[in-house]
């Protein structure tokens, strides 16, 4: 049974941001995992209450909006991504007063909140796949999911050879009420996430109506997980590949990235737009390059797309260079901002990349040199904010955190973890809860323990150690997202003026704005562009030149 929330949102409570229009383009936009961010109750996870306590902070840090990670009622077979009720908040989080009680705080303090949005699969204690398990073959219920008889002569193999992100095939056999083993459903992830049908016309009204329950609760957009997923080729053929898993990312499969998904989002598109306060969808969709993802972005379907490929880049200049032309390249014909990120809660934090050697991909599980990586990391960020469109920052970042790399398997939750072959399954790592003081139980998260372990480096980490200190890491993102909604030539564009600079160094203009990153480990001189406005590291500026340090990122202005 779904929980009901107090009157919907109002198009006042909505006003109550400050409009800016086409916010979107430009906007910094704050990834909130809620059950690692603030506990308000003690009880070691973070809820929506805690996430509501820490609201002047985040507008204090100088960030646009919030991106909530999932809070809906689930078992949380995968942290909130297997949803059992979408309208319906998860008790160890709150209720829906608490979401809406969020939602217009944060409206107040002029932030925007996305929620995450998950279509592609339903938790398998979702009433639609009970009842399709309780009713058998034939079950009209079935229909909305992905059954299939079995191959071989009783039935005992796979539809087909697809394999599950999480390792392992990606079909279960269920038995059936009778007791006899029967058919099997398709779960591209965990057994207890099956796959909706999308073809299914049920499970289209059912998200049109999820779509406007959120939005007239006040949201102002949804992050859409998976949105290269939910339609699959028809006869869901066999890929004919035993190691599918590096094909990700690399070509087009036929359960992701098929083109009518764009159908749902066109449809979607027109029901956002009946709304007031420019309301928007962000795409996680993973495909082969950055143009196909612009197809998500055209200016019917989606506002943004993640840029996993400027993700995925090393840290090196000529990398960089492209990945950012092809960017603004790919988005420029579609009329999109192009977005930039470094972390999230689905790969190992920068700052911990960055410490290794390149080439090891974003799942880590080595500390590597933490001074190293912390130092480019923040050089990262600079030039991240920098770059012309949307940027996204998960939470942590702003306070240098590295992946918690040594966490015991008996805490660990992530379920690619205990199912073998797969992704790596050490996503705990980059989810461990943030630390705000540096003493309590657990460094000031809540007044309990935290349900992971937080290192006691972290002490010197947290913001109340950090705030106030020059040259902190905090303190340089407050900095540096204060300077970029200051200054006339930062935020939304579609393209740099690329400088002549040293091999391993990206320099460019934006107007009268200059960024020089040095990705190179030896210090380089360039020329000094005008006032200083902002360094990742020290800077010595002698006579119009600037002697910049290795892994340091400089910000300069012609005004």
């Amino acid at each position: 049974m779904s929980q009901h929330s107090a009157d919907p949102a109002t198009t006042s409570a909505v006003a109550t941001v400050a409009h800016r229009r086409d916010w979107w383009r430009d906007a910094v936009i704050y990834q909130v995992y809620p059950r690692s961010f603030a506990d308000s109750n003690g009880d070691g996870m973070g809820d929506l209450e805690g996430v509501r306590s820490r609201l002047p902070y985040l507008r204090d840090l100088g960030v646009d909006a919030v991106w909530l990670s999932p809070f809906y009622a689930s078992p949380q077979a995968d942290a909130g991504y297997d949803v059992a009720d979408y309208r319906a908040v998860d008790p160890m989080f709150g209720n829906l007063l608490d979401a809406d009680a969020l939602i217009r705080d944060a409206h107040e303090v002029g932030l925007r909140v996305i929620v995450d949005l998950v279509p592609n699969h339903s938790s398998d204690q979702h009433e639609w796949f009970k009842r399709a398990l309780r009713e058998g073959p034939g079950s009209p219920l079935r229909e909305r999911y992905h059954f299939r008889p079995g191959k071989g002569e009783n039935g005992e193999l796979p539809p087909n050879d697809w394999e599950s992100i999480f390792g392992g095939p990606a079909w279960t056999r269920v038995t059936e009420p009778d007791g006899t083993p029967g058919e099997w459903y398709l779960h591209l992830f965990a057994p207890e996430q099956p796959d909706f049908n999308w073809e299914h016309p049920a499970v289209s009204d059912e998200f049109r109506s999820i779509l406007r329950f959120w939005l007239d609760m006040g949201v102002d957009g949804f992050r859409i997980d998976v949105a290269h997923g939910m339609v699959k080729a028809e006869g869901l053929p066999d890929l004919g590949s035993h190691d599918q898993l590096k094909l990700l990312g690399n070509d087009v499969m036929p359960f992701f990235d098929q083109d009518g998904v764009h159908d749902i989002y066109r449809n979607w598109r027109l029901i956002l737009d009946e709304y007031d306060g420019e309301r928007i969808f962000v795409a996680e969709a993973w495909t082969p390059t950055v143009e196909r993802t612009a197809r998500y972005v055209r200016p019917d379907e989606l506002h943004q797309a993640f840029n996993f490929q400027y993700l995925g880049t090393e840290w090196d200049a000529a990398e960089l260079r492209e990945v950012i032309d092809r960017t603004l390249e790919a988005m420029r014909p579609v009329g999109a901002p192009a977005t930039w990120v470094l972390s999230n809660h689905d790969v190992t934090r920068h700052a911990t990349r960055y410490a290794n050697p390149p080439g090891l991909g974003t799942q880590i599980r080595t500390a590597g040199d933490r001074e190293l990586g912390l130092r480019r990391a923040r050089a990262a960020t600079l030039l991240m904010l920098a770059l012309p469109g949307s940027a996204y920052v998960y939470q942590g970042e702003e306070l240098g955190l590295p992946d918690v790399v040594d966490l015991p398997d008996e805490v660990r939750q992530d379920p690619a973890f205990f199912r073998g072959a797969g992704q790596d399954g050490f996503r705990d790592g980059c989810r461990v809860p943030i630390p705000w003081t540096r003493e309590g139980s657990s460094y000031g998260f809540g007044s309990g323990g935290s349900w992971l372990p937080q290192p006691p480096e972290w002490a010197e980490l947290s913001v109340e150690a950090q705030s106030g200190t020059p040259g902190s890491t905090l303190e340089l993102y407050r900095a540096a997202l204060a300077a970029r909604r200051e200054h006339p030539d930062l935020g939304a564009g579609d393209s740099v003026e690329w400088l002549k600079a040293p091999e391993g160094v990206l320099a460019f203009r934006r107007g009268e704005f200059v960024c020089v990153a040095n990705t190179t480990s030896e210090s380089v001189t360039v020329p000094a562009h005008g006032r200083l406005l902002l360094a990742s590291g020290e800077v010595a500026e002698v006579q119009g030149e600037a002697k910049l340090p290795a892994d340091t990122t400089v910000w300069w202005t012609t005004a």
